[in-house]
């Protein structure tokens, strides 16, 4: 099958073109221009460069979240687009599962831990372990404070893999506490849509009117609203 995957739920951005798992193609920026600016010509230029037709993709894949709930919209958003103007279907992959395939080169039997800087003092994240040469999920996305995880990686025996915009926080804090763990270098510390398309390989295309953003918690301007309400009520 070949896919196109989106990546723009964190500072990064990312396109890729995938066929059954060989990469075609792929383009990376963390340049800090917005994603609405720099994803779409990315596209373009992948597609163009590859030779490749929009009309000769199978599926549109796209991080959904959770991450930067502007960078996700940006991503769905387009992937949308690109998906109705072609008739083609979408893939909504999670933005973790997508990251853990950044750790498969660290070998069999590694523990990946996909690291997400959700601020706060929290991380999105979510565990997975390489077995048969492909990550195998051990927790569900979750938003999780950096202290929390530390004390759940304390008791893992072995070394931890960090991979994500939010893994050279863990690794400090880790350091800290003496927990074994190793950061990713960083061709593959961020977010990619290498990883996209992977992750894409096993999910089933939908129409893309059904693609949604996750986002894991309410935004920052959804609490500060929330919170106004119940002062009032007080």
């Amino acid at each position: 099958m070949l896919i196109l995957g989106l990546e723009s739920s964190a500072k990064a951005a990312s396109t890729a073109l995938c066929r059954d798992g060989e990469v075609l193609g792929l383009y990376t920026q963390c340049s800090g221009l917005t994603h609405s600016r720099t994803l779409l010509p990315m596209v373009e230029d992948l597609l163009k460069n590859t030779e490749t037709q929009l009309a000769d993709v199978d599926a549109v894949a796209v991080a959904r979240g959770p991450g930067s709930f502007t960078g996700i919209r940006i991503g769905v958003a387009a992937a949308k687009g690109l998906c109705w103007g072609a008739q083609k279907p979408a893939i909504g992959v999670s933005t973790l599962a997508a990251m853990a395939w950044n750790g498969i080169a660290a070998g069999e039997g590694t523990l990946v831990c996909c690291c997400m800087d959700a601020r706060r003092q929290q991380v999105y994240n979510a565990l997975f372990k390489i077995k048969d040469g492909k990550p195998a999920r051990l927790v569900p996305d979750r938003a999780i404070s950096v202290e929390e995880l530390a004390a759940e990686l304390e008791k893992c025996e072995k070394r931890v893999f960090l991979v994500g915009d939010g893994a050279r926080l863990c690794y400090n804090r880790l350091g800290e506490l003496g927990i074994a763990s190793v950061l990713a270098p960083e061709p593959v510390l961020q977010q990619s849509a290498y990883g996209v398309c992977r992750a894409a390989e096993t999910e089933t295309p939908a129409p893309a009117s059904e693609l949604l953003p996750v986002y894991l918690r309410l935004s920052q301007a959804e609490r500060e609203r929330l919170e106004k309400e119940r002062n009032k009520g007080e």
